[in-house]
């Protein structure tokens, strides 16, 4: 797992945090900002970086 997984990680972490907190203090805008940071961890640069190089491999094949 190379750095950009590791903080495409970290960052869903913090997001489940912040919407579980959100969630149970009834403070929607935690919880939406936690929904956002664990949809950006998802798209985390060493995601899209893996998908650029299988796409490069299979055009060179």
């Amino acid at each position: 797992m190379d750095k950009e997984h590791v903080k495409g990680a970290a960052q869903k972490a913090k997001g489940a945090v912040k919407d579980a907190a959100g969630g149970l203090t009834g403070n929607e805008k935690l919880q939406a900002e936690g929904k956002a940071d664990k949809a950006a961890g998802r798209q985390a640069a060493g995601d899209i970086k893996d998908a650029a190089r299988k796409a490069a491999d299979s055009l060179k094949r």
